[in-house]
């Protein structure tokens, strides 16, 4: 197996920037086991500015392109590819990159619906290629430390998690206000980073019982000009529901940006001694420790073979981390802690908010998985043929 893995990046703008970014500060930090080769977007000037963004770093320059099929097929020394498009072009890239025998990283959520999603993992599981969900939140050694203290019995058993976010926005973030272009709104789109962060902390959610509001069905065109004129939304501004988890745990989790004037957030894990609060830090009925104590204490007694697993070279970036162990699976076979399926279950836990909406009942996560539920996907399945 070479030692340097050939890899693709794909969908150059936002997000990918990060991906460049946490690129860069492997390759700074002397972890050097890949070489971007090649860069893609329907816009080529994305895709040579993200080229040269590479080459400062990397010395050679990435060949640029504005077609997937065109790059793999003038490039059959390409080994991986890096997604990050808009959603509903997830399924649509990685399927094709898998079928090619490339191992594909995707950007969260997994695919724009669930039926998509399943798509990618049959597709993953028959080229029998890696495929990872970039979730960079857990890697944090903020969120490292917390799971560790929970998991060592520091709150004592968990009983409750809360996830409380309030506050407004009343400006046009662009592709995700629409349901065909993103699949639902923020709940989906930053919420299945959450939803990763669920399983992690407490793990498997069971069952969601959700309430789903517009209250803003039009948000202003020009963030700095509110008179520049309003454009019609149809995503979601506040989703607020409960959730059971596996062991009989509770979970409420709130968020809205339609709650003007005082908003707060609280990120909080109860247990029977205490509470874990992802911002704060622990306090219990015998100690209280800030986060960067906490993180701290954690971070000194991991072991030097645990410490470069997860923070590789030192790096604490997460999508940094996340890149580096997909490098590392595709060239060794390691595993990766966020694969398609993982991604897929956390996917699962946003969607059963819409559907529970939809159907005007609790749903499980097990009807989402099987695509027993799908009445609020329907309409994005039938745009895309997903029939």
């Amino acid at each position: 197996m070479s030692e340097v893995l050939n890899l693709a990046l794909v969908g150059c703008g936002g997000m990918m920037g990060a991906h460049r970014h946490g690129l860069q500060l492997l390759w700074e930090a002397g972890y050097r086991e890949f070489r971007v080769v090649a860069c893609c977007d329907i816009e080529e000037a994305r895709a040579g500015a993200m080229a040269e963004g590479l080459a400062a770093f990397q010395g050679d320059s990435p060949r640029a392109y504005t077609d997937l099929e065109a790059m793999l097929a003038e490039q059959d020394d390409i080994q991986a590819v890096d997604l990050s498009p808009v959603h509903r072009d997830h399924h649509r890239l990685a399927i094709p990159a898998l079928q090619a025998g490339k191992h594909v990283i995707i950007e969260k959520p997994l695919a724009i619906t669930m039926r998509a999603g399943k798509l990618i993992l049959d597709a993953a599981n028959a080229a029998d290629k890696v495929l990872a969900v970039a979730e960079n939140y857990r890697r944090s050694p903020e969120n490292r430390a917390i799971k560790w203290a929970v998991e060592g019995g520091r709150i004592g058993p968990v009983r409750m998690i809360f996830w409380i976010d309030l506050g407004e926005r009343l400006w046009y973030w662009t592709w995700r206000e629409h349901k065909d272009q993103a699949g639902g709104g923020w709940p989906l789109d930053g919420g299945v980073h959450f939803a990763d962060l669920f399983r992690y902390h407490v793990g498997p959610v069971r069952e969601v019982s959700a309430l789903v509001r517009t209250y803003y069905p039009f948000r202003q065109q020009d963030r700095e000009n509110p008179d520049a004129g309003l454009v019609e939304v149809d995503v979601e501004d506040t989703t607020l529901a409960n959730m059971t988890f596996d062991g009989d745990v509770t979970g409420t989790w709130i968020s809205t940006s339609a709650a003007p004037a005082m908003g707060f957030n609280r990120r909080a894990i109860y247990g029977s001694e205490g509470c874990a609060d992802l911002g704060a830090g622990l306090k219990t009925r015998t100690e209280e420790v800030s986060l960067a104590d906490l993180t701290a204490e954690y971070r000194a007694q991991l072991g030097e073979e645990e410490r470069e697993r997860l923070f590789p070279h030192g790096v604490t970036d997460g999508v940094a981390q996340e890149l580096c162990e997909f490098v590392r699976a595709c060239l060794y076979g390691t595993p990766v802690e966020t694969d398609g399926l993982e991604g897929y279950k956390a996917e699962a836990i946003c969607f059963a908010l819409y559907e529970s909406q939809a159907l005007n009942r609790p749903v499980t996560t097990e009807e989402i998985e099987n695509l027993e539920v799908e009445v609020y996907q329907q309409e994005i399945n039938a745009g895309l043929g997903l029939v």
